[in-house]
């Protein structure tokens, strides 16, 4: 590991070196890339720095008890600082193991979020809904930007389906862990007599990908327009704004009326199926480690059930950890951080250890 970390703290400095040479600042596309490696290197190369100066103070206080000759109270003192630091030691090195695990290269993009109604009918749109509006408050709480790409609204202000993006510093490696099944069960405000309903609705949780990226022929796809409409079929406008867009190669369709400018839709249909073709490509590659090593938490099957709502009990329970909070208002308002950050450790303890197993 300490290798490793020398490695680390060596190219830090030759990209700070970089970072001044004005042949490079004059490059824009090299300066944003050092720029990026740099900001990646830095928490790790403080943690070391961290680690260093604690390991120092222990070996130079141990050397002084080793060779004796202190008054009692001296002798105290550096007995002590030499406790503080070889304490502070393991828990310095369990960060630095983490700091190392290799990074998600889409940890840094922004998202893309698709919510659809699954089993439950009526009452599944307006969980859609639900959810929606606690990414939305989750996203906001971050200062993170909202876009709105897509919607399906029902008469009863559900979704049946809706698409929007989230940009903001780490979004994807914050909300990755959101794709699969949520399950509710709760009284439907259409139920007369009480009983609790089970729904379930979608989310696909997608890295937003840039055009550079990756590369999409333009004969491959094709292209329909239609009138956007409304709850309830109304037109929303006269004209054919909406767009529907299908891959052909891959059968993928993205369809998206939420602009009143086919230009705008199409460019949304576009930023949406570079994201999900960008997607099936990396979990082709990802199902064939998978299909060996099952990891704990992954980044999310879609027909995964992941969380449970149970709004009689007032719990939310994510299965695959096996986390059960009682305050399911507080995370129907967004308050998701500790379900999330239970499922980033979960994920960084699997790394670990299947890091050891190598």
């Amino acid at each position: 590991m300490f290798d490793k970390l020398q490695f680390v703290a060596d190219r830090y400095d030759e990209i700070n070196g970089k970072l001044m040479d004005p042949a490079v600042i004059s490059d824009n596309e090299q300066y944003k890339n050092l720029m990026k490696e740099y900001k990646n290197l830095t928490p790790i190369v403080e943690k070391y720095k961290e680690y260093k100066k604690a390991k120092d103070a222990m070996d130079e206080a141990r050397q002084m008890l080793d060779e004796g000759g202190l008054d009692k109270d001296f002798k105290d003192m550096v007995e002590e600082e030499y406790l503080q630091n070889k304490a502070a030691l393991e828990p310095l090195s369990e960060e630095l193991k983490i700091l190392l695990l290799p990074r998600d290269p889409n940890d840094d993009k922004n998202v893309i979020i698709e919510i659809r109604g699954g089993a439950g009918g009526e009452e599944a749109a307006l969980f859609a809904h639900s959810l929606f509006r606690m990414y939305t408050m989750y996203a906001e709480s971050h200062g993170f930007k909202i876009e709105m790409l897509n919607e399906n609204p029902t008469e009863l202000g559900g979704y049946k389906e809706v698409s929007f993006s989230i940009e903001g510093e780490g979004a994807y490696s914050r909300l990755k862990f959101e794709s699969g099944v949520h399950r509710v069960q709760r009284v439907p405000e259409t139920e007369t007599s009480g009983r609790v309903h089970t729904s379930t609705v979608t989310v696909a949780v997608l890295p937003e990908i840039e055009d550079v990226e990756i590369e999409i022929n333009p004969s491959d796809l094709q292209i329909d327009t239609y009138r956007a409409s409304g709850a309830g079929g109304q037109h929303v406008n006269k004209t054919e704004s909406a767009i529907r867009i299908t891959h052909i190669p891959t059968g993928t369709v993205v369809e998206c009326q939420d602009e009143r400018s086919q230009y705008k839709n199409k460019d949304k249909a576009m930023k949406i199926l570079r994201s999900k073709i960008y997607e099936m490509k990396q979990r082709e590659q990802t199902d064939k480690i998978a299909s060996e090593r099952k990891m704990q938490v992954g980044t999310g099957d879609r027909s995964e059930r992941i969380r449970t709502y149970n709004f009689p009990q007032g719990r939310v329970t994510d299965h695959r950890i096996g986390l059960t909070l009682y305050k399911i208002d507080a995370i129907m308002n967004g308050d998701l951080d500790e379900i999330i950050d239970a499922l980033i450790t979960a994920d960084q303890t699997e790394k670990l250890k299947m890091q050891g197993e190598e």
